[in-house]
């Protein structure tokens, strides 16, 4: 998983921390020593440590800057880093033999600022009201309709009663395949008719759970393209009708560079709360979910890491960031 990021990042550690180390001259600082007597205290720390520079920092991130993009990280995402990692390392001494961990932890650290965008405690809000309305919003491929089953099946096993609502009538078979998901996990599907309204299907699927007792309501929705402004529209009636508790956007983290763009337009169209990626256990780069993190400031809160449906993970963006970095 991200094999490539987690190259470029070392890499990245690696050439910061020998600009840094090469820095200090010792013939240069030997010369010093013969012309000033008595400064051998303060030679000898020269030695053994070295200050950061601007210059430092800007010199590696313009060395490194193709190879991040390549990763998918964007080129705002790049300039905050480049800003946090001065703010947090420009003007310091460090000692020569502690460079490369300081590195690494100050490049962890900001990594953790980007992901590190809150939490949605999904059983907590269940507390405080019942049922509980999930609204997963997201393109075609994506593995939406997977996730509302990994997500139905993770709150079964925690006690939860859940109903799902087949809320895309547009796309051929997702009925059939949101009810094949019910089926085999036990869940109940509300449905109507392909090319009925969306936004009924949802609101049955929550007076059903009324009527029942029920925890939650996990609410499928159809794919749309983010640049497809009617499909947009249709999905602000959606959450205009039924107020969900929760908006969660579904992204493909293989989509690259286009999960900033899917990220912002439905952000700005309905207001997304959290986030889940798929297939990341296959994903080389791994810089799209970085960089769409920082464009809208909301939480990941699952990550999709395989095909069955136990495979989902809580998010936890402190261990993400020490397995991307490593060291």
């Amino acid at each position: 998983m991200f094999g490539f990021l987690k190259k470029k990042l070392s890499e990245s550690v690696e050439r910061l921390s020998d600009k840094i180390k090469k820095k200090e001259v010792v013939e240069k600082v030997e010369k010093e020593e013969k012309k000033k007597p008595g400064l051998k205290g303060k030679i000898v720390k020269k030695i053994l440590e070295r200050k950061v520079s601007e210059k430092d920092i800007d010199s590696l991130f313009n060395e490194m800057e193709v190879s991040l993009l390549e990763a998918n990280i964007s080129l705002e995402t790049l300039d905050f880093l480049k800003k946090r990692v001065k703010d947090y390392l420009a003007g310091k001494q460090l000692r020569k033999g502690q460079i490369e961990k300081k590195v690494r932890n100050t490049l962890e650290k900001v990594l953790v600022e980007i992901f590190d965008q809150g939490s949605i405690d999904i059983e907590g809000v269940v507390k405080a009201k019942k049922p509980v309305c999930i609204v997963f919003l997201g393109f075609n491929g994506t593995g939406k309709t997977t996730s509302i089953a990994k997500l139905g099946k993770y709150l079964k096993d925690k006690g939860y009663s859940v109903v799902l609502a087949a809320g895309d009538t547009f796309r051929a078979a997702s009925i059939e395949q949101l009810e094949f998901h019910g089926n085999k996990l036990g869940l109940k599907v509300i449905k109507h008719g392909y090319g009925s309204d969306s936004a009924a299907v949802i609101y049955d699927a929550i007076e059903h759970a009324k009527a029942k007792g029920i925890d939650f309501v996990l609410a499928d929705t159809a794919g749309r393209s983010h640049a497809n402004r009617n499909l947009m529209d249709e999905l602000k009636k959606v959450v205009r009708v039924n107020k969900p508790d929760l908006k969660i956007l579904v992204m493909d983290s293989l989509s690259g560079n286009d999960l900033v763009e899917q990220a912002r337009t439905f952000d700005e169209s309905v207001g997304i709360d959290g986030m889940i990626f798929t297939k990341v256990d296959v994903n080389e780069k791994g810089g799209g979910m970085l960089s769409a993190c920082f464009a809208v400031k909301k939480p990941i809160l699952f990550i999709g890491v395989g095909q069955s449906y136990d495979d989902i993970e809580i998010f936890d963006p402190k261990k993400f960031v020490r397995d991307l970095v490593g060291g």
